[in-house]
C-alpha cells in the first residue's frame, strides 16, 4: 500500500485527518512489541560468558561519567510514557517513576551504581508492571501502594536517623559542656 499526500478539502473531515494522523506516526513506539524490544536493548541485550549475568544498553550508557545515567534515564522514560498513554492507574505510574528515580539515583554512583543499575533493570519491572496492568487491570494496585509505601518509609528513615543523631549528639555536647 502506498501513502498518498492528498489532503481532505475543508472543516470536520480536516480536523479529523490530522488528529489521527497525529497519533499513527508515533503509535509503532507504544506498541508491545516495540516496548518489549525496548525493555531487553535497554537491560537484558547482552550476556557475561559464563555467567548468565544478562545487562544491556542502560548498563553500558551509565558508565559514561555524569551524562549517561541521565541519557539512560531519558531512553527509560519511553515505557512509563506508553503506560500513561494506555491508561495505567496513577499509582502504578508513581511506582514506575520509583523504578526509574532509584535507578537512576543510584546508578549515578561510580561503579557501584552501575552494578546496581544492572541488578535492578528498572526497565523489565516497568515493562511487566505495565503487562500486569494490561493483563489484569486494577486488580494488583495494592502491590503498588505497599511498594510506595514501604519506599516511603524507607525515605523517611533515611531522613530521620541523622536527623535523630544530630539532636542526640547536640543534646549529649550540650550536657557535657554543662558538667
Amino acid at each position: 500500500m502506498t501513502r498518498t499526500n492528498s489532503r481532505p478539502a475543508a472543516g470536520a473531515a480536516t480536523a479529523e485527518f490530522n488528529a489521527n494522523d497525529r497519533w499513527n506516526r508515533g503509535a509503532w513506539l507504544f506498541r508491545d512489541r516495540t516496548l518489549l524490544a525496548l525493555e531487553i536493548l535497554l537491560d537484558e541485550a547482552f550476556v557475561i560468558p559464563g555467567t548468565g549475568i544478562r545487562f544491556g544498553l542502560d548498563g553500558i550508557i551509565g558508565l559514561v561519567p555524569g551524562l549517561g545515567d541521565v541519557l539512560a534515564g531519558l531512553l527509560s522514560l519511553v515505557i512509563p510514557l506508553a503506560a500513561w498513554i494506555r491508561g495505567v492507574p496513577y499509582v502504578t505510574l508513581a511506582r514506575m517513576a520509583a523504578n526509574l528515580g532509584i535507578g537512576v539515583l543510584v546508578g549515578s554512583v561510580p561503579v557501584l551504581g552501575d552494578i546496581f543499575d544492572i541488578a535492578w533493570k528498572a526497565n523489565r519491572r516497568n515493562y511487566r508492571l505495565l503487562q500486569r496492568h494490561l493483563g489484569e487491570s486494577r486488580r494488583h494496585t495494592w502491590r503498588d501502594w505497599a511498594f510506595l509505601a514501604l519506599l516511603a518509609g524507607a525515605v523517611g528513615l533515611a531522613f530521620a536517623v541523622p536527623l535523630a543523631l544530630v539532636v542526640w549528639l547536640i543534646v549529649w555536647m550540650a550536657g557535657h559542656w554543662a558538667n
